[in-house]
């Protein structure tokens, strides 16, 4: 192999995927389970170690296939026969039947997208892309991603349209107040004619955004990965890249 990048030397995994040798090994083996290395026509010229950290590097960076192909030795055709079919293996599992002490948190993130068809300018003024983010209150964990819609959809469309809505059915769900109808826990807001909340909302106002807060350093982690900042993918693109790097956040705060 001519590459730069290899899955053999330690070094590159924890600045391209953000886990540590053992974490991506049993990232690999996932993969495996799920049929990542399953012959499929021409033999792959890479490894599946080496083609889940191509994987990874490209959402990590978001330099083009054109870009990120020579540093693993292939050629850009070869990235994109990689990228296609692993992108949905690295992809969180549905969520499984809520306990009795569950709690969600729920909110909506931006990606800039250069697809217009889940895309459209939105209050930032970039054409941008609406993901609904569910995350375990206790855990911290991404639970749960809507499908991709256009940006100047508001939350509260967003949250039952996206289908992230069956994610929270039988755990109560804190959301901001741009959920307001959708029978999620959002903060006291003054009534008509009210022209201070009582002492006791106030406090309720400020628990609730403390724990409010865990989904937002959540989708802040996950705007680490740079294809969130302008994604070129196409179609279900973004959304497998989101669930994917998803699926990376968790195994990095679970071990």
């Amino acid at each position: 192999m001519g590459g730069v990048i290899s899955a053999d030397d330690p070094k590159w995994i924890e600045p391209f995927v953000g886990l540590t040798e053992v974490q991506f090994a049993r990232l690999v083996a996932l993969v495996r389970r799920r049929g990542g290395d399953v012959q499929r026509g021409r033999p792959w010229r890479l490894s599946l170690e080496h083609r889940v950290l191509l994987v990874a590097t490209y959402w990590r960076t978001n330099v083009t296939l054109r870009q990120v192909a020579p540093l693993f030795g292939v050629s850009k055709s070869a990235a994109d026969r990689i990228l296609d079919p692993l992108a949905p293996l690295l992809a969180i599992s549905p969520a499984r039947r809520t306990r009795k002490d569950t709690v969600y948190i729920v909110d909506g993130t931006l990606v800039p997208t250069r697809d217009r068809s889940v895309a459209a300018f939105s209050k930032h003024y970039r054409c941008s892309t609406n993901l609904q983010v569910v995350v375990d209150a206790n855990s911290r964990l991404v639970v749960a991603v809507g499908l991709p819609l256009p940006g100047s959809r508001n939350d509260c469309r967003a949250f039952t349209e996206s289908g992230i809505d069956r994610a929270c059915r039988g755990a109560p769900t804190i959301a901001d107040g741009g959920y307001q109808g959708t029978g999620l826990l959002i903060p006291h807001r003054k009534r008509r004619g009210q022209s201070h909340l009582s002492p006791s909302q106030e406090v309720e106002n400020a628990v609730h955004r403390r724990a409010r807060a865990r989904v937002e350093h959540a989708l802040s982690r996950l705007k680490n990965w740079k294809i969130l900042r302008d994604c070129r993918l196409k179609g279900d693109g973004v959304h497998q890249a989101m669930l994917g790097i998803a699926r990376l956040h968790n195994l990095a705060l679970t071990g």
